[in-house]
């Protein structure tokens, strides 16, 4: 469905350059991810650690997206 966003409540019409920002954001986040899968498969990393690394990730990339995102509600 095109312009989706417009339906849902807090969404807003991001610049071009704003989209491009999100998506280089979420192309690094990508990378990091293949990174963690990596390191989680090598038989002598330390598993925890690295679940622990892989969930602050997530939250960094998500909290970075969010900044260009600038959301309206709660």
């Amino acid at each position: 469905m095109e312009n989706q966003h417009r339906k849902i409540k807090g969404y807003r019409e991001l610049s071009e350059e704003e989209v491009a920002l999100m998506n280089e954001a979420k192309d690094l986040a990508e990378k990091c991810g293949a990174l963690i899968e990596k390191l989680w498969s090598h038989p002598d990393t330390n598993k925890r650690c690295i679940s622990l690394g892989k969930t602050n990730l997530q939250q960094g990339f998500m909290w970075a997206v969010r900044g260009v995102a600038r959301p309206e509600t709660f």
